[in-house]
């Protein structure tokens, strides 16, 4: 059996059994971005191959081909009508750990799948004492990522909100695939600490400045969860709001939400190819 048309290894369609796909799972060495594709167009696509370039740069010492990129890309999205939850995941089936600083050649996956819209429903998150290796990177390695989800699931709340240690004086960090931001009453807050910066964080706080509103960046404790009138999750699929972070309720986020989708509205779609 085939994997879909959409699934494409270095511009070519994938098959299920290609060894490819057993030397990703076995080595977890690479780096990937993903991505909304509305009408064979993303926002932040600039951004999202600056990430891929940097990835490429650190672990793996290669310059990234951005115009056969593109094109797999844009092959990828059309095959799914232009729609699509796209993936772009880079390693390499050369890799090995006994050498790893030896030249490869690079293996692309691009990966397209159907849309994923922003969840509606507000979160309820647990705080989780984690740091992600490498955070600056959007690396291969998310058992952490996951298994932390998993463990908020199984204790009653819609996922897990990273923060730096155990007690009231630690930092808030990042949301498993997400990023978080606060609104004091007057503008956001974006927690400073060694977290992934996404795009969709990125694209926000650009338009939120154009649209005038008040934002810092500094370091933001759990002893000061409460004094925050709303907070909200930002990852590629869009915008979701938190109404709690352990026992710190929330209330209800609309003005903030029409806010952000404004601010987020100012990024245009940029054509795969």
């Amino acid at each position: 059996m085939s994997t879909p048309a959409a699934c494409l290894l270095n511009g070519r369609p994938l098959a299920g059994d290609d060894p490819a796909l057993r030397v990703l799972a076995q080595s977890n060495y690479g780096h990937f971005t993903s991505l909304q594709v509305r009408g064979g167009a993303a926002q932040g696509l600039d951004l999202h191959l600056q990430r891929l370039a940097r990835g490429n740069a650190e672990l793996f010492d290669a310059a990234l081909d951005q115009a056969r990129l593109r094109g797999w890309m844009a092959a990828a999205a059309g095959a799914l009508g232009g729609d699509c939850s796209l993936r772009v995941t880079v390693f390499s089936r050369q890799f090995d750990h006994r050498q790893p600083l030896r030249r490869l050649e690079l293996d692309v996956l691009v990966a397209a799948s159907a849309p994923v819209p922003a969840p509606a429903r507000a979160l309820r998150v647990q705080a989780r004492q984690f740091l992600r290796e490498a955070p600056h990177l959007k690396h291969v390695g998310t058992f952490a990522l996951f298994f932390h989800r998993r463990q908020a699931l199984q204790a009653g709340f819609d996922d897990a909100l990273f923060v730096d240690g155990p007690t009231e004086a630690a930092r808030v960090v990042e949301g498993t695939v997400w990023n978080i931001g606060f609104w004091d009453g007057n503008g956001i807050v974006w927690p400073q600490a060694p977290a992934l910066r996404g795009t969709t964080e990125t694209l926000l706080r650009s338009g939120l400045q154009v649209l005038g509103c008040p934002q810092q960046v500094r370091p933001v404790t759990r002893a000061e969860l409460a004094g925050f009138q709303a907070a909200f999750a930002a990852n590629a699929s869009g915008l979701q709001c938190i109404r709690a972070i352990d026992g710190v309720e929330y209330g209800e986020c609309l003005e903030l939400a029409a806010l952000l989708q404004e601010a987020l509205a100012l990024a245009p779609w940029e054509p795969l190819a």
